[in-house]
């Protein structure tokens, strides 16, 4: 088995040879805040990308969610401007503190009408609007949503508790409530129920899987579980045991590298390289498992060697499925080991997102405006490179 059957080889393109330069980074952060910015109308937020429609479904309407919509746009410009990458030129909170209420009135997925997710409904929202603006009643109401998501079925990060369950957490790290504690170890008690397996079986969209990646799966999930210490000790070392052996049992290897299947299912193949499926993710999500397990960081290692062999992506520079999300394998495995040749390999690929999101705005006349599909997504992950910071947006910072 070579890297040919690890990865698709035509969903990636030759690395640009254009070297790490920092101030071109910082120009292209502040390009697209202020295209971004330029863009916005206050009526209908954000157009919607050609590349962010589906083939036969309604064109999409003013979104307001954390994936797609507004509310991520919005958190991006804010972080972007807290370390003064950036300089806004609009005040980001009133938008903000507006959307929970224009969600309601219009939901995103009219077809499956108001949500409680993180990423696609109420509660990302929500704690966008108690970032930029912090309310007594954005609070109650997003403890609403976490409580009213316990039981999803999908069992997953972008629809289900895994998602409210990391905004229970973020809430409880601000304001010490023991609220969110309880409904934070609610929704935990229930999904370490449904870990029977070594992978949790989603329900979405109607299909049953057992997924491996962050979006949707193992990684994700168990992301989640860790993160901060919620999670008590005996719990802690049993989820870091499970993780591990799962990860080795379904790596893929060849020639030093490893690579993960998106699911368990026979359908899953062929094999994906990008943050929501595949290796970039596996390694990024669970890079701060086990730290002191040499076993799993060789492991991770050969994950980050696949992603730089197979090279950037050719769909875009995007996080969810781009060239920047899977060039935080790289700042996760330098925050690891330690080592700076994943830092420098990360910068290469910030230099080829740059020259992805330069070519795709000449070629459609104007930006992408989402958090995981667009070009904020984008000038965080150049920011993190600046910094060698591996924060993970919405995931490990908010």
């Amino acid at each position: 088995m070579g890297i040919a059957e690890l990865v698709d080889p035509h969903a990636h393109e030759p690395l640009t040879e254009t070297a790490w330069d920092e101030q071109r980074a910082r120009s292209a952060i502040a390009a697209i805040v202020a295209e971004t910015e330029a863009a916005f109308d206050p009526d209908e937020l954000w157009p919607a990308h050609p590349l962010d429609e589906e083939p036969e479904e309604p064109p999409l309407r003013r979104v307001a969610s954390l994936y797609l919509g507004a509310a991520g746009v919005i958190w991006a410009l804010h972080a972007l401007g807290r370390p003064r990458l950036a300089v806004l030129r609009r005040d980001w909170a009133a938008i903000a503190t507006a959307l929970p209420d224009r969600y309601r009135a219009e939901p995103d997925f009219p077809e499956v009408g108001v949500v409680p997710s993180l990423w696609m409904g109420e509660a990302g929202i929500l704690l966008v609007a108690h970032t930029l603006a912090p309310a007594a009643w954005q609070g109650d109401e997003l403890l609403d949503a976490v409580r009213a998501n316990v039981d999803h079925p999908s069992l997953e990060l972008m629809w289900g508790s895994p998602g409210t369950m990391l905004a229970a957490q973020v809430m409880y790290e601000r304001t010490g409530d023991e609220r969110w504690r309880d409904a934070w170890e609610e929704s935990a008690s229930l999904l370490w129920e449904h870990w029977r397996d070594e992978l949790w079986e989603q329900d979405l969209y109607g299909h049953r899987a057992h997924i491996l990646g962050p979006a949707h799966g193992l990684a994700g999930n168990t992301f989640v579980l860790a993160r901060g210490d919620l999670l008590d000790g005996n719990r802690r070392a049993e989820l870091d045991r499970r993780v591990v052996a799962t990860l080795e049992r379904h790596a893929l290897r060849a020639d030093g590298l490893a690579q993960w299947p998106p699911s368990l299912e026979p359908s899953s193949a062929p094999r994906r390289t990008q943050w929501c499926h595949g290796a970039p993710g596996i390694v990024a999500s669970l890079a701060s498992l086990a730290p002191a397990d040499d076993e799993l960081t060789a492991l991770l290692v050969a994950g980050g060697e696949l992603v730089w062999r197979a090279g950037p992506l050719r769909k875009g520079a995007s996080l969810c499925h781009g060239t920047a999300g899977n060039g935080y394998a790289f700042l996760k495995l330098h925050e690891r080991t330690g080592d700076g040749l994943w830092l420098d390999r990360a910068r290469s690929f910030a230099m080829h997102a740059i020259e992805q999101v330069e070519r795709a705005t000449a070629e459609h006349g104007r930006g992408r405006h989402t958090l995981w599909t667009g070009d904020p997504g984008t000038a965080l992950y150049l920011a993190g490179c600046l910094a060698a910071d591996a924060s993970f947006p919405t995931l490990d910072r908010w």
